[in-house]
């Protein structure tokens, strides 16, 4: 029963919770879910605010804001998430380790979108597969640390824990609970404003002249890609010639308009619980639990043990999950959390997100998938070549080099295409290059041009494949 003010530790981190309006009498002994269930369990990467009235004070607020998105919206992604599952489609995530607030701005979300979209166009023309986009973005904003403190300038101060917890200045480290509301209200104007210019047509296929690629410098990138564009103007051409694509005609959904879906890692318990609601089910009327903050979110590697918070919460939402997997993860314990987090084995309810590096994707990759096979899950396998290849530059900067990159993912294609699954640069940045081009608080990610490039390898390789020859990454 909590009906005060309580703390839990794990790990060396805590967290303290606030008597607010939902927190209700839980039976220790009945597992029945509820949003505020994870309450009983100890929690890691938790957050320690000094200021319990502040943080009641806009954890009510919060509960009573309108959803971002709807249980239908979810529900399309899940059905479309099947699709990836089973080998039908294939999922394309993307976007920031940890976004900033000053993201929330026309230039910086178009621009993202924009990489998104060219990528999806070229693995969908290269590999002739549906694609599956979704964006980490609209609250990406809190990122696990591994450690609570650090050191600057010779100083050990609070880590900067991402945008909604706290600031990255230094004078401003300490957890501020009115940045969960801030959270909210940027991640609503980035959500209101992507629908807008979707809906506007910015992913219209007839316009794809205006999906510039002033940021690409390599000319070989430049004219791949424009012969893409190229090719797909005679076939519209063709398409508009016949009538083919017309308003209302069968196709014409999917040349003016795209599905795009928002996640974010669902680190900070306190600010999911009270985006969590109880809605109908949009195919049955049942009333359900969805997290109306996102479509899509994910358990982080440092977040996943079995009988703590963040697997208790994430077990009782009807929102597709993600679960990050690395060299830690034991396989039998995959197939446990497995259990608890989609105990009706839903095809494509979980994707698991894997993350080993380069040097340790045949190390623990095979017996992971044997574990899932054994399970009798079938999920979304998706992979993630940046966190496991991080290292330290010359100049003390975090970077990770494109060819490891791309080494992880040829592995991780080849690995799977062993074990009979399907999963879903040019350009090379020098460590003397980071001071120019290092734009992110948290983790070095590719620029434009090395996500074109990482597109452009994979589509080829599913091409070769639909072509019957025998394709390497």
């Amino acid at each position: 029963m909590l009906t005060e003010d309580s703390t839990t530790t794990t790990n060396g981190h805590t967290n303290n919770y606030a008597k607010t309006e939902i927190i209700k009498d839980i039976n220790e002994n009945n597992k029945e879910w509820t949003p505020y269930s994870w309450r009983t369990k100890p929690i890691s990467q938790g957050v320690v605010y000094e200021d319990q009235k502040h943080l009641q004070q806009s954890l009510n607020k919060l509960q009573h804001l309108p959803p971002m998105v709807t249980p239908a919206e979810i529900h399309k992604l899940r059905s479309q998430l099947k699709q990836v599952a089973l080998n039908k489609a294939f999922l394309l995530q993307g976007g920031d380790c940890a976004e900033l607030f000053e993201y929330c701005s026309r230039d910086p979300i178009e621009s993202k979108l924009k990489v998104l979209l060219q990528m999806s166009l070229i693995l969908v023309w290269g590999a002739r597969i549906p694609v599956v986009r979704i964006a980490r973005m609209a609250g990406q904003y809190a990122k696990p640390r591994s450690s609570p403190t650090e050191k600057v300038e010779g100083k050990e101060v609070s880590s900067f824990r991402g945008d909604n917890i706290n600031g990255y200045d230094l004078s401003d480290r300490k957890p501020d609970p009115e940045r969960l509301l801030s959270a909210y209200f940027h991640s609503a104007a980035t959500l209101n404003y992507v629908r807008s210019i979707i809906a506007s047509g910015f992913a219209d296929l007839h316009r794809l002249s205006e999906w510039s690629l002033h940021h690409v410098r390599s000319n070989g990138t430049r004219q791949e890609y424009q012969t893409i564009v190229d090719r797909l103007n005679d076939s519209l051409d063709f398409m508009g010639v016949i009538g083919a694509d017309a308003p209302f005609s069968p196709v014409s959904d999917s040349l003016y308009s795209v599905d795009l879906f928002m996640s974010h890692e669902g680190l900070l318990l306190d600010y999911e619980q009270c985006l969590t609601r109880l809605l109908p089910d949009p195919e049955t009327g049942e009333k359900k639990w969805y997290n109306v903050g996102t479509h899509f979110l994910w358990i982080g590697d440092r977040t996943r043990q079995l009988n703590e918070a963040h697997v208790e919460y994430f077990r009782g939402i009807q929102n597709p999950i993600g679960i990050k997997v690395g060299p830690s993860m034991k396989p039998d314990e995959l197939q446990k959390l497995l259990d608890i987090v989609n105990p009706n084995k839903e095809i494509g309810k979980v994707t698991l997100i894997t993350r080993y590096g380069a040097n340790q994707v045949e190390k623990y990759l095979p017996s992971h998938i044997q574990a899932v096979k054994a399970s009798g899950h079938i999920v979304v396998w998706a992979c993630d070549p940046m966190h496991g290849n991080t290292k330290q530059s010359s100049s003390g900067v975090k970077t990770r080099h494109f060819n490891s990159i791309i080494e992880e993912l040829s592995r991780v294609i080849n690995i799977h295409k062993a074990n009979d699954k399907c999963i879903g640069g040019s350009m090379q940045l020098a460590d003397a290059d980071l001071a120019l081009n290092y734009k992110t608080f948290c983790d070095p990610r590719l620029n434009y041009e090395q996500s074109l490039d990482v597109a452009f390898l994979i589509a080829k390789y599913y091409e070769k494949e639909r072509r019957g020859y025998l394709p390497s990454l």
